[in-house]
């Protein structure tokens, strides 16, 4: 009887689900500090006060949301010139996103160019308007 190989194991499963809740949670914060200014800390002891943090990969989520706003205008100026309006006038979801796949895109080499468009994707699908997915997947694709 031949062998069915796994994509990927139980273990990678789980990680993929943490990985992607930790994106959940950065484009949360990006929206939050788009609206407020919150700074990075603060950002960061709130959304250590929700337990559902315990699920997330945290590494992933401090590195994104730390990653972002330290490199917040190098990440605009990036892919600024691959949208059809300026970048202040994108709903400050869809300006999250960019900035979270513009970041993983640039400034995280060992996941995969396609897995950050993905998830990029998969984050405007979540939150963004209706079409946003494509418009998200169009920038990054060029970036």
């Amino acid at each position: 009887m031949p062998t069915v190989k796994r994509p990927y194991s139980a273990r990678q499963a789980s990680d993929k689900k943490r990985w992607r809740w930790a994106r959940e949670r950065v484009i949360q914060a990006l929206y939050q500090q788009i609206l407020n200014s919150t700074p990075v800390d603060v950002l960061d002891a709130q959304f250590m006060e929700d337990v559902f943090m315990l699920k997330v990969d945290l590494p992933l989520f401090r590195r994104i949301v730390r990653g972002v706003s330290a490199n917040e205008q190098a990440l605009d100026a990036a892919f600024s010139p691959l949208l059809d309006r300026p970048l202040a006038e994108l709903d400050p979801i869809e300006q999250a996103i960019l900035r979270m796949g513009a970041f993983e895109l640039i400034h995280t080499p060992e996941i995969p160019r396609a897995v950050a468009i993905n998830e990029a994707v998969e984050m405007a699908k979540l939150y963004g308007a209706s079409e946003s997915h494509k418009y998200i997947n169009g920038v990054l694709d060029k970036l």
